[in-house]
């Protein structure tokens, strides 16, 4: 018991000093992995680069030490991170400290859901996302990942559109006008970089050497040249009238959404009254002010449109300086530039966010965009709820999310484990790895985590570097600790446009076309359900939790299907010796002798199914005398099934014909003992395979005469009839 509750005792056993050598080589060389990728990730979910080491400071050993795989890497993910980006997009503006609050209990929430499957044994409920449905998932997250890092490798900045195709139509319409080649050589660059080292020698942790490499060139360099100036140093009076609108633009906004947040408040309060009284009617009350927050929305959106068209004007705008002007330059435009004034060879934009400019100090970019200072430190505390929220309001708010969020999380996680424990020979218990990865993502909140899951490449570092247990996780983790307590200020210089090369590295991997084809050779209905969900899943990004819901609603209408018209089919004498489907294989029928095989459970959705095709036979063959019901795929029957087989005996013996059954399994042989259907049909009539009841039925349906060209005797294709 003791083992269940702490499963990381079990480490120890026969464990030593080299065992523990092989653990401390395998997490340092993890977090060597981790640490550039946990920062690229975290900008992938919306957050600063830094909210990345949070979240594989704690995960990483709080899975390891209550999960069952010794060798399984927790931490940020792609997926994972790109479903909680695109989760709280419409609650919260990203970056933004609302934003990392939901992010964060979003995290708590995903746990949570996690930690109960685990306890309550319920991990099969991963099953629900079959694999077709993750394949064109992953596939089309895959695509969204890599192209939403198109803006951060050609160093232009759009807004995002209601669709992720939209967006990326816009960068490329940004890049077309202007991309900085500083910053998209830096990120190619990044990307030779991963690429050969990982075919010199995959060993090698070609993402911190390319983070390396990139960071001292920019540091060297001048990368990154950006200035805080006042808005007296722009020359260009159009612009300065812009910046005014646009600040009074996003101030009317807030104080918009002010007011809509207090109607709202009042709103509640109307209908709480409302209730308590036992009305059942809105109150004049409560519609004017459902007519007013209706008005003040629409306000907000034409404020919002108007915004975005200045904050995209704006953004267009470059600006020439004076060579050698000093601290605080002036700016001009190629039309304001006063006639001889030499210029330094750099273009100048204005950093242009959804908040509103600061007068006195505007961030002019001159170069490409680097992480910036990364606050030292841990930060351990309790989750804060978000503003004008409780955590019980933000939880049942994020709950649709998290749930979606912990499956495909951990569908993620437990098959890169299964792979893992193919090649250690290692016992993995998926109810107990649900409990660890539940622990890390509620435990990790603590630390400022968002929501985590197993990654595969570093799952693939760990068990290459020769991780014996649990304890290269915990390595790992310190390491990432001792990052943000003394080595934080080496990454200030970490090209924005590296952090997407190495997001682009990492989802190559979960292209994977092939399983297309799988799926469509295993089974139409599947491959077609696959490609679905997977263009759905790229039309409706960024919300990509509906190209899930499409998939997971295409396969249960599917099951459904499946279960109301069960397969049905005729069998005949095969070459083999053996009895076929008579349709598939091209097979003569009987005409006298129908063996019909039953694929599927006789339950209340398809009883009265099996009837129906039994009377289709029976009208198709006039001089068919007997009817045997091959029931070898009937695994379960339940009353309506068995109320249907009582009821298609008597029509059957009504017609002046016979009904046996051959195959029958105990189970379903208990229910017709019990409800003494079995004395109906009599016992006579239930044989122990097909072989036998074929040859009573044979004699006595012959017994005048042996029907030498029977079909159900000898193998008779229907090539030869006639």
């Amino acid at each position: 018991m003791i083992y269940k509750v702490f499963p990381f005792l079990l480490w120890f056993n026969n464990y030593n000093k080299s065992k523990l050598s092989a653990d401390i080589i395998a997490g340092i060389t993890v977090a060597m992995v981790l640490i550039p990728q946990s920062m690229a990730y975290a900008q992938l979910a919306g957050l600063p680069a830094y909210y990345g080491l949070y979240a594989a400071f704690l995960p990483p050993m709080v899975a390891s030490l209550f999960g069952s795989s010794r060798q399984l890497a927790t931490g940020p993910v792609a997926v994972v991170s790109l479903l909680s980006a695109a989760s709280l997009e419409p609650l919260a503006t990203a970056g933004s400290s609302q934003f990392i609050a939901y992010s964060i209990i979003l995290a708590m929430t995903v746990g949570c859901f996690q930690l109960f499957l685990g306890v309550f044994r319920l991990g099969l409920v991963v099953n629900l996302l079959s694999h077709p449905v993750v394949n064109g998932f992953t596939n089309a997250a895959a695509i969204v990942i890599a192209s939403s890092q198109f803006s951060k490798l050609f160093g232009v900045y759009v807004d995002k559109a209601p669709h992720h195709y939209q967006t990326i139509i816009n960068v490329c319409k940004s890049a077309l006008h202007y991309t900085h080649l500083p910053t998209l050589i830096l990120g190619i660059l990044a990307i030779v970089i991963m690429v050969i080292l990982k075919r010199v020698n995959p060993r090698i942790p070609s993402v911190l050497v390319a983070v390396a490499i990139t960071i001292l060139i920019s540091k060297f360099t001048g990368f990154n040249n950006d200035k805080l100036i006042p808005i007296e140093s722009i020359k260009v009076p159009e612009v300065v009238k812009t910046i005014y609108e646009f600040n009074a633009d996003v101030n009317k906004i807030e104080e918009l959404g002010t007011h809509r947040a207090n109607l709202n408040h009042k709103l509640k309060e109307i209908m709480a009254e409302t209730r308590e009284h036992g009305l059942h009617q809105a109150s004049e009350k409560q519609l004017d002010i459902e007519h007013e927050l209706a008005l003040i929305q629409a306000k907000i959106d034409q404020t919002k449109g108007a915004a975005h068209i200045k904050r995209e004007n704006l953004r267009l705008v470059h600006f020439l300086v004076a060579k050698d002007a000093g601290e605080i330059p002036t700016f001009y435009t190629v039309s304001t530039l006063p006639d001889r004034l030499e210029t330094d060879s750099r273009k100048w934009r204005i950093k242009v966010s959804n908040t509103t400019l600061n007068l006195k100090n505007l961030k002019m970019i001159g170069a490409g965009a680097v992480v910036g200072d990364i606050p030292k430190g841990l930060k351990i505390s309790i989750p804060k709820a978000p503003e004008n929220s409780s955590y019980l309001a933000a939880f049942l708010q994020l709950l649709p999310f998290a749930v979606i969020i912990a499956l495909i999380g951990f569908m993620e996680a437990i098959a890169i484990a299964k792979s893992m424990a193919a090649k250690t020979g290692q016992k993995l218990d998926t109810n107990q790895e649900l409990i660890g990865q539940g622990l890390a993502n509620i435990i990790g909140a603590f630390g400022q985590s968002y929501a985590v899951s197993g990654s595969f490449s570093r799952s693939a570092v760990n068990l290459q570097a020769n991780a014996v247990s649990g304890i290269s996780s915990v390595v790992t983790s310190i390491m990432v600790a001792l990052t943000l307590l003394f080595f934080t200020p080496l990454l200030y210089s970490l090209p924005q446009a590296v952090l997407a090369a190495v997001i682009m590295m990492a989802v190559i991997g979960l292209v994977n076309a092939s399983g297309f084809i799988h799926a469509w050779k295993a089974k139409r209905s599947e491959g077609i359900i696959s490609v679905i969900t997977f263009v759905c899943t790229l039309y409706f990004a960024p919300h990509l939790h509906e190209g899930i819901l499409v998939g997971l609603g295409l396969t249960f209408g599917m099951f459904i299907y499946q279960h109301l018209r069960p397969r049905v089919a005729l069998l005949s004498k095969a070459e083999d010796d053996t009895l076929r489907d008579a349709v598939k294989a091209g097979l003569r029928e009987c005409d006298h002798i129908a063996v019909v095989r039953f694929d599927g459970s006789l339950i209340f959705t398809n009883a009265t199914y099996l009837e129906d095709k039994v009377l289709t036979y029976i009208a198709e063959k006039p001089d068919l005398m007997h009817i045997l019901i091959a029931s070898k795929g009937i695994n379960d029957i339940d009353a309506s099934g068995e109320d249907a087989i009582s009821i298609l005996i008597d029509t059957v013996r009504s017609s002046g014909r016979e009904i046996s059954f051959c195959g029958l399994k105990e189970e379903v042989l208990g229910v017709m003992e019990r409800t003494h259907l079995i004395d109906k049909l009599g016992r006579e009539n239930i044989y122990p395979d097909s072989r036998a009841a074929l040859e009573s039925i044979y004699k006595q349906i012959h017994s005048k005469g042996d029907c030498g060209d029977c079909p159900l005797k000898n193998y008779m294709p229907i090539e030869i009839r006639g």
